[in-house]
């Protein structure tokens, strides 16, 4: 029996999971503490550019700072961690390899909400292949992350069983650059999660063909959802975008 048995039972029979207590101490301080130093930098990329959104990442709204790890490789320490090696485990088998990481931030008030999709959707609606190896997104809430303040909402597989046979037809959005796989919001399920600061956070993971939407913000500070999120992928995943410190997960 696997550490995580009835995570893996539910993520066999609805694409995600939801690990609670595993993030703690150490490790969630670490992403708390590079957060904002990557949400800055994305203001400098905008700063340098004259604009105010770069793809879906929107000034003040939403940003998705992405391949962190790379200018930080203090953020490998949890991406290597014996934690995330249990979960790609319970989910993906002994082997497993990280391929990118993201930082993903909504403000107060004006938060953008973030549609219905697969990550896959993404994947292909940038110009990967539409038959790329399956992979598995962890995404780990920084903060309280609830219904209010834009939590994630997953749709599981025996609500949408289009999404188990593969990746649904996503339109891309005027506007924010989102790209829309699903409309209805029929069975989702809400992921709340409580992460002040004596308390150990949890990790939703799912399967992209689960479709996932963080809900619009209505917090009352800024930050009021920060969210770390890692992409791991069976040996076969994605060719040629791999990191190269990939590694096993069982190391």
């Amino acid at each position: 029996m696997t550490k995580f048995e009835t995570q893996k039972e539910q993520f066999d029979a609805e694409g995600y999971a939801v690990f609670p207590g595993i993030l703690k101490g150490e490790m969630l301080e670490l992403l708390r503490g590079q957060c904002d130093r990557f949400v800055a930098r994305e203001d400098a990329r905008m700063d340098a550019l004259g604009v105010d959104s770069i793809g879906i990442t929107h000034r003040g709204k939403r940003y998705f700072a992405n391949e962190c790890q790379r200018e930080q490789p203090a953020l490998r320490h949890m991406l290597f961690s014996e934690t995330m090696a249990d979960v790609c485990r319970a989910t993906l088998g002994d082997d497993a390899y990280f391929f990118f990481d993201q930082f993903v931030v909504k403000g107060a008030e004006g938060g953008l909400p973030f549609g219905w999709h697969q990550d896959s959707g993404y994947v292909v609606g940038n110009g990967g292949p539409p038959d790329h190896a399956p992979y598995l997104t962890c995404w780990c809430p920084l903060d309280d992350a609830t219904e209010a303040n834009g939590t994630v909402r997953v749709l599981p597989f025996s609500k949408v069983p289009a999404s188990r046979e593969g990746i649904v037809p996503h339109i891309r959005q005027p506007g924010t650059n989102d790209l829309i796989g699903w409309t209805n919001n029929d069975g989702a399920v809400t992921v709340e999660v409580e992460a002040v600061a004596s308390s150990p956070s949890r990790a939703c993971c799912f399967t992209p063909p689960a479709p996932i939407p963080p809900r619009a913000t209505a917090g009352s500070i800024w930050r009021s959802t920060r969210a770390s999120r890692c992409l791991m992928g069976g040996p076969d995943t994605c060719a040629g975008t791999r990191s190269p410190w990939s590694g096993r997960a069982s190391r």
